[in-house]
């Protein structure tokens, strides 16, 4: 039914990495033009959602349109034995239902592992209107993370036309990070208004950090207490976007 080609090992490797940071078991849906996924994890706090045209393969065959579902934590356990220039064949045997993995370089293994059930839940994508816009460095993005959590689980993040402000609160210490607009971490920033909203560090975190390897820049939109949408940019023609719904606090 299908067979799909990747010529570099790490990059579908790095993807699958993000992928598996809110779901275990993905459903992708595979056509004749592109492979998709849109899932939420399991306490539905946040959303991947994921595309790569037919161009990103070597080798790219699809008959008929496609469900696909399997664990991603086994998946990634066998392209983890696979070396940054090595070759990745996916491909569906049609009498056993099972996944084939092949993954060729110095020499050649073949593995197979089971398909699951496929999820008939169609997630949609979310319609939100953004006040804040920011495009901003990966590695920047990462940083300023890991200097929040270093005080709190939690961080609110707050924007004008000038700059974007990390503020996390702990029992015992405080930290405020500030990304100011054209500097070298925050590329740029359109504000329509101040917003400022609040979300988990160990989310953004774990997102940041293995999307960050597939990507060097984020693109950020968010509203006063509203979702934040995380969108990596892609070298080739493809979409890795994430979205995380705030934390309401209260007063």
């Amino acid at each position: 039914m299908f067979k799909l080609k990747v010529s570099d090992a790490k990059l579908l490797r790095d993807m699958t990495t993000a992928i598996s940071i809110l779901v275990d078991e993905a459903t992708f849906k595979i056509d004749p033009h592109s492979i998709k996924l849109r899932a939420m994890d399991p306490s539905r706090v946040a959303m991947v959602d994921f595309e790569w045209s037919k161009t990103v393969f070597e080798e790219y065959i699809c008959t008929e349109s496609t469900k696909m579902c399997i664990n991603i934590s086994e998946l990634l356990k066998l392209l983890k034995r696979a070396g940054k220039d090595e070759v990745v064949e996916l491909s569906l045997d049609e009498k056993t239902g099972r996944l084939q993995v092949k993954i060729t370089g110095k020499y050649t293994r073949n593995f197979t592992m089971p398909t699951l059930e496929a999820s008939e839940e169609e997630v949609p994508t979310p319609k939100l209107t953004f006040n804040v816009r920011a495009k901003a460095t990966t590695g920047g993005l990462s940083q300023a993370i890991e200097d929040a959590q270093l005080v709190s689980d939690h961080v609110r993040i707050e924007a004008d036309a000038e700059k974007i402000v990390f503020n996390a609160t702990g029992d015992l210490m405080g930290a405020t990070i500030s990304l100011q607009k054209g500097s070298d971490t925050l590329l740029d920033l359109e504000a329509k208004e101040s917003s400022k909203a609040t979300f988990s560090l160990s989310y953004l975190s774990e997102i940041i950090k293995a999307a960050a390897a597939t990507s060097d820049i984020a693109t950020i939109e968010f509203s006063t207490d509203m979702p934040i949408k995380l969108d990596f940019q892609q070298a080739k023609e493809g979409k890795l976007m994430f979205y995380l719904a705030p934390r309401i606090e209260t007063e």
